[in-house]
């Protein structure tokens, strides 16, 4: 796995608590099967300051929240998922993917670098969120 240059400046990561704790433990048994997506996810989950679910900026990437990001010229819109809703021809991006991980708990007009399956290093700021529709209380 490639680790961030000491050099470069991670962003401030946001996440509700919530998702958080499921993703944690959907990250730890992944360790086998994922690991470079796993150990990065972790990564991202442990420096991530924590907040309650109703705190969670509206301008922060969260699970299920839409999020347009920009990244080598090409500007895409994507709903950030759990691996069993994702479905990449409906715009649906899991969080166990490279990308995925890179988008958790960013806030609009944040970048940062991240390895794709093949290795190669990318650059990717976040250009819009949408919060994710709150399903109603029942």
């Amino acid at each position: 796995m490639t680790k961030q240059s000491r050099r470069e400046r991670l962003p401030a990561l946001i996440l509700n608590r919530a998702d958080h704790d499921r993703l944690t433990s959907l990250a730890t048994a992944a360790l086998d099967t994922i690991p470079d997506v796993a150990e990065e996810l972790l990564s991202e989950l442990d420096r991530a300051r924590l907040v309650a679910p109703d705190r969670a900026p509206p301008n922060s990437v969260q699970m299920g929240t839409t999020v347009t990001y920009r990244s080598g010229g090409t500007t895409r819109t994507v709903r950030l998922v759990y691996p069993e809703d994702a479905d990449i021809a409906d715009g649906k991006v899991s969080v166990m993917t490279p990308v995925g991980a890179a988008l958790i708990g960013l806030s609009e007009n944040q970048s940062i670098s991240w390895t794709a399956r093949d290795g190669r290093r990318h650059q990717l700021e976040v250009v819009a969120v949408v919060p994710a529709m709150t399903p109603p209380m029942g």
